[in-house]
């Protein structure tokens, strides 16, 4: 994306003069983005995007592993989150012109389109596939460090990345108080938006009169947030499928309501079948892209190298610490060096400490990963903590021979696959108004709205790959698994 520089007297922003001299903010900047068209961002965000902390982004693919299988899918996070911050600031910047008395500032605006834009600083190589995959698997040290792995997400490293940005770039600070921030109060609101806490109770950053502010970005509520609008009709854009859902739509008829006490984003009662359209969508990428099979065997096989490969992977972090591929976590300047560039700095390395990492990538890159030999729909909705389980119980009936090799020669990979909110129809969460009383919300219910909407949410499968590609060896594996053993079946697959 070029920017380009609008003209002085257009920007509406108020210059203040810093201690060095320099006028700033200068104007803002217009991104050309296929998605969105013409972006106009605040020169703040301008600001953030030229730091290492941002840029890095640049070197994250969107969506990891589809790119081996998808060839359009070579966009990263650089243009999602940018995407992100526009959006941001369209939704509150709507909010605000429709309902003058909620008292949306110039402050809240900012602060709003920063977290957006900086939502998904802490995203690992190959993005989910680094916290879900990877991480847990990795050997844990022991002390704080340890703790920390057991149950780390990027959203925690978002913001600890954001903070390491702040204070690595000098100037910041000073430019977003001459932008009328009020710090470190609104740092705080940025951080919680980007990983909203569990109640509106611990909320530092705004008032509970301003709770709407906190679903714009991570919306935990029910899932419907700019962040969403944007990946859904950027890799949409990028895999060549279609994108049913109008955010556009959503924008125009949202609207802040009192509900229960508080106050939330709600939604025009005519949009629902709009929603519905983007709970399907979401599931449509995931059932055809972010979980298609080769996407996730080509994950495992990655991470299976990163766990080979990090204790001998060592980046220098901050007073010249060294930190391997699973602890760099732990400090952010190591942390920012860490992308999606360590799978060729494996790949193209001659050490041998790498041999075992670098053979399953060149694997991977000549396109010998491990094939599918076929998928078992699970006929109820298992917990995740009940998958681990039925991964054993299917592996041990499965009636391959020579059982003590079993393990050596198949990989069992589940996918679930909803509408964002488990089981659940996650229009049950949404609030609505009607054109006569904006201000009075209820719920739908799904019978009200068609009968052709599905009565089920979520579905898991179990997907089981053979590790021996040859054709006579897969054949024998394939009628193995097409004699999967009925006791098993009959327990716990879904009839077709």
């Amino acid at each position: 994306m070029n920017p380009v520089r609008l003209p002085q007297e257009k920007s509406g922003i108020k210059k203040r003069k810093l201690n060095d001299g320099v006028h700033w903010p200068s104007a803002p900047k217009v991104f050309n983005d296929p998605i969105h068209g013409s972006m106009e961002l605040h020169p703040l965000l301008v600001k953030i995007i030229d730091t290492p902390q941002f840029q890095r982004l640049r070197y994250l693919k969107q969506l990891g592993a589809g790119y081996f299988v998808y060839p359009g899918a070579s966009h990263n996070r650089f243009e999602h989150s940018i995407g992100v911050g526009y959006l941001a600031g369209e939704l509150v910047k709507a909010l605000k012109e429709k309902q003058q008395d909620l008292n949306i500032t110039d402050r809240d605006m900012l602060c709003v389109q920063i977290a957006g834009l900086c939502h998904d600083l802490g995203h690992g190589p190959f993005s989910h596939l680094f916290d879900k995959m990877f991480i847990p698997k990795a050997t844990r040290p022991s002390g704080p460090l340890g703790e920390k792995m057991e149950n780390w997400k990027h959203e925690e490293a978002s913001v600890e990345m954001f903070d390491h940005l702040v204070k690595s770039n000098g100037d910041l600070k000073g430019m977003m108080e001459a932008c009328g921030m009020e710090l470190p109060e609104d740092l705080d609101f940025i951080k919680e938006m980007i990983k909203p806490p569990k109640t509106q109770e611990e909320c530092k950053g705004r008032p509970e009169k301003k709770s709407f502010l906190y679903e714009i970005v991570a919306n935990k509520r029910n899932g419907i947030d700019v962040d969403k609008f944007d990946y859904f009709a950027r890799d949409c854009h990028h895999l060549g499928i279609k994108n049913n859902f109008d955010h556009g739509r959503f924008i125009k008829f949202a609207r802040v309501c009192e509900v229960d006490g508080q106050k939330h984003i709600c939604i025009r009662d005519k949009e629902v079948n709009n929603l519905y359209d983007l709970f399907h969508t979401r599931f449509s990428l995931h059932r055809r892209a972010y979980q298609h099979n080769v996407v996730k065997i080509i994950e495992h096989m990655i991470a299976e190298a990163f766990l080979k490969a990090d204790t001998h992977i060592q980046i220098e972090g901050s007073e010249g610490r060294k930190f391997t591929l699973s602890t760099a976590i732990d400090d952010m300047e190591a942390y920012t060096k860490l992308t999606d560039c360590v799978f060729n700095q494996i790949l193209n390395s001659t050490k041998d400490n790498l041999k075992e990492a670098r053979e399953i990538l060149t694997n991977i890159v000549d396109r010998k990963h491990y094939r599918c030999l076929g998928e078992i729909k699970h006929k109820g909705t298992p917990t995740k903590d009940e998958i681990p389980q039925l991964k054993e119980e299917l592996a041990a009936a499965l009636r391959f021979p020579r059982q003590e090799a079993q393990a050596a020669q198949v990989v069992i990979l589940s996918a679930t696959m909803d509408y964002g909110s488990g089981a659940e129809d996650p229009i049950n969460s949404v609030d609505f108004y009607n054109k006569k009383n904006q201000n009075q919300t209820f719920k739908i219910k799904r019978e009200q709205v068609s009968k052709l909407l599905p009565v089920h949410f979520s579905e898991t499968l179990f997907r089981v790959y053979g590790k021996q590609i040859d054709p006579k060896s897969l054949e024998a594996a394939r009628g193995h698994f097409e004699q999967l053993n009925p006791v098993w079946s009959d327990s716990h697959v879904k009839e077709s």
